[in-house]
């Protein structure tokens, strides 16, 4: 199938997004029609095509969403949302940057249903809230982390409310999908995101989320695919 894959940047996990984009192409398959564009989603372009208009601060040296009266983990938190109105394609795929793919994409895009708006891994995450990453505060919220891997139906209707929903609503709202009936919201097998420090350490993942924190940053160089991680970013770079 043919679609484009949205990526989320942030300016500090810039390894991140490196072994993230590696990583897929690394697993695609050598057929020109299948290898999927990948698209970085840049606050300040988007800014810019007048797309994204919400305010934001710095508070304490962490970004705040002003709408959401909440701290902003990273650059992206919002942006994922305008995947719908930015794909060319009648289905795309948004991930976290802080993903290690180790599956072919295109096995992920043969579970699209068409029944369906969005279709996510429906975990039932609650960590405890503190510190996580680069001293980012470690938020709960309904349906945490169904967001940071969704295979989008872009063309579904019940889209429509998320042009004004992205530039009005708090985050949780768009985070929990309440835009949707929860009818339209598909679920997808674990392996397609596994949450390293909560999913089930049996299964073999076809993609890893270090959601914690990449395994270039202090307390997390040990965890499982770490050194998976740094083998593509060190091919990455050349070292």
């Amino acid at each position: 199938m043919n679609c484009e894959i949205f990526i989320g940047f942030d300016s500090r996990e810039a390894a991140a997004y490196e072994v993230c984009v590696r990583s897929i192409r690394d697993h695609c398959q050598e057929v020109p029609q299948l290898v999927p564009q990948l698209v970085p989603l840049l606050e300040p372009h988007l800014r810019g095509l007048g797309l994204y208009t919400r305010r934001h601060e710095r508070r304490e040296g962490r970004l705040w969403d002003v709408i959401s009266e909440a701290p902003m983990s990273t650059e992206f938190a919002i942006t994922r949302f305008l995947t719908p109105l930015l794909s060319t394609t009648p289905w795309a795929v948004f991930c976290d940057c802080d993903f290690l793919w180790r599956a072919d994409i295109q096995e992920l895009l043969a579970l699209a249903d068409p029944r369906y708006a969005v279709q996510v891994v429906q975990h039932q995450y609650a960590p405890p809230e503190g510190i996580k990453m680069d001293g980012q505060l470690q938020l709960n919220y309904r349906r945490k982390n169904w967001s940071s891997l969704v295979l989008w139906n872009c063309r579904h209707p019940a889209h429509e409310p998320l042009q004004s929903w992205i530039n009005t609503r708090p985050g949780r709202n768009l985070h929990a999908f309440e835009w949707l009936d929860d009818s339209l919201i598909g679920d997808l097998p674990p392996t397609w995101n596994w949450l390293e420090g909560h999913s089930d350490a049996g299964l073999d993942p076809k993609a890893v989320h270090f959601t914690r924190g990449t395994p270039e940053m202090k307390g997390y160089e040990n965890i499982p695919h770490a050194e998976e991680w740094r083998a593509v970013l060190a091919s990455v770079r050349g070292s």
